[in-house]
């Protein structure tokens, strides 16, 4: 959703006199986990706080509340506000003038690989043009490397992510493709984050070159049933030199069937039926949406689907830019994530995107900053993450400026100087 459009799973607005008595009553009331034994925080001398509750603040999307404060009470925030209303808690903690923004939210990273591909990128950056078929590199170092290894790479990459304010993930599968190895692969990622994606159609296995058909059968029937008991959702490659739009139909809809929600790789490289196949199957997201008819536009605005743009793969691939500013004029709703993978967007950073979005797509500050937390909550259909709102998950940053604005005119600068999630600080 735009800014300015509410998410169809809201919840019903808060003023901050509003919020300070829903805190009081969420405290002894929502759950055992905000008891009146649970002890409560309280972050104040807030310089600017982002709630993206375009009722609280200056009312606009981004709810911005300057002199601020929040209150957090187990893994919920309680209160948020003008500092001077500010209920008593257990502990304080000063922010020091600094911002605080929500937990950055990825939805959409590939983090269960092994290797690199370091020479791909040298050649592309030397004139070499990107294609899907250095995937099967990485397929090839995956089906070699074992659990433990796997499982240090994935880990490694999401600390990393977490430093720089990451604290909602997606990953996917999709360099093991056989039964076992994209098993695993949901298997290892499902004991980090509840968003895993089954991508067994990434590209043709390298094994069934000759009969993509029957590859086609193999990742709608024994791939599938051994990858659900582990993922939410159900991703293709729909791309020339991957899946057709028939082929992707195929695979999502046997996903849908065994109760995993759609999200399609759409319209990265070429134009083709992606984002038509994702509106008309309700999914989640349409991801990339680089190359997009007026018809294409039509659709996102018309429907659920969330547009995910990933700018860090345009960077390193030298490709088009998404138009952002086209979507958001249209009233598409807009996200924004990392794609970190070793061939096409080797970056952990929302940060980093963020300011590639405002710089190269024509977003402002304000709409980045939107779409990297609120707009991959919705990309995630998730209404808990994202906000800074009363019962909202308490993941949040505070960083070492004055304004969320900094992450897109400081770029590069390592701004993030703590990291709540589920009101614990990690960093």
């Amino acid at each position: 959703m735009t800014p300015g459009r509410p998410p169809a799973t809201a919840p019903e607005p808060h003023t901050a006199d509003q919020a300070t008595e829903d805190a009081m009553s969420n405290a002894t009331t929502v759950s055992p986990a905000h008891s009146a034994s649970t002890a409560s925080t309280l972050i104040t001398n807030i310089a600017a706080l982002v709630t993206n509750d375009p009722s609280l603040g200056d009312g606009s999307p981004l709810g911005l509340v300057q002199d601020a404060a929040i209150a957090i009470e187990g893994d919920r925030v309680v209160w948020t506000g003008d500092q001077s209303k500010a209920p008593a808690t257990d502990n304080r903690i000063d922010a020091g003038g600094r911002a605080v923004v929500p937990g950055l939210v990825d939805s959409h990273s590939h983090l269960v690989f092994a290797g690199d591909r370091t020479r791909e990128f040298n050649a592309r950056m030397s004139g070499r043009a990107y294609s899907a078929g250095g995937i099967r590199t990485t397929v090839a170092a995956t089906r070699a490397a074992s659990d433990a290894e796997l499982e240090a790479n994935l880990t490694r990459y999401l600390h990393e992510a977490l430093r720089q304010g990451t604290t909602t993930f997606e990953t996917k599968s999709g360099y093991g493709l056989t039964v076992e190895d994209e098993a695993r692969a949901l298997r290892i990622a499902a004991a980090h984050t509840d968003e895993v994606t089954y991508l067994g159609a990434h590209i043709v296995s390298p094994d069934y070159a000759e009969d993509p058909a029957a590859y086609v059968a193999l990742v709608t029937g024994e791939m599938l049933d051994a990858c659900a008991p582990y993922a939410r959702w159900v991703d293709v490659f729909c791309e020339k030199g991957a899946f057709d739009g028939d082929q992707a139909r195929a695979i999502l809809t046997a996903g849908k069937a065994k109760g995993l929600h759609p999200r399609v790789h759409a319209n990265q490289l070429t134009y083709g039926p992606g984002v038509q196949l994702a509106v008309e199957l309700d999914a989640a997201s349409a991801d990339h949406c680089t190359h997009l008819t007026d018809a294409d536009v039509d659709a996102l605005a018309s429907g659920r689907t969330v547009a995910t743009l990933l700018p860090g793969a345009e960077f390193s691939t030298r490709a088009e830019w998404p138009d952002a500013r086209r979507l958001l004029d249209a009233g598409v709703t807009v996200a924004l994530s990392t794609d970190c993978n070793p061939g096409s967007s080797f970056t952990s950073s929302v940060p980093f995107c963020i300011a590639l979005a405002v710089r190269d797509m024509g977003m402002t500050p304000d709409e980045a900053m939107w779409s990297a937390t609120a707009g991959g909550a919705a990309a995630l259909r998730r209404d808990d993450i994202g906000r800074l709102t009363p019962g909202a998950r308490a993941d949040l940053l505070l960083l070492d400026a004055p304004s969320h604005v900094h992450l897109a005119y400081r770029p590069g600068v390592p701004l993030v100087s703590g990291v709540w999630r589920s009101g614990v600080r990690e960093v």
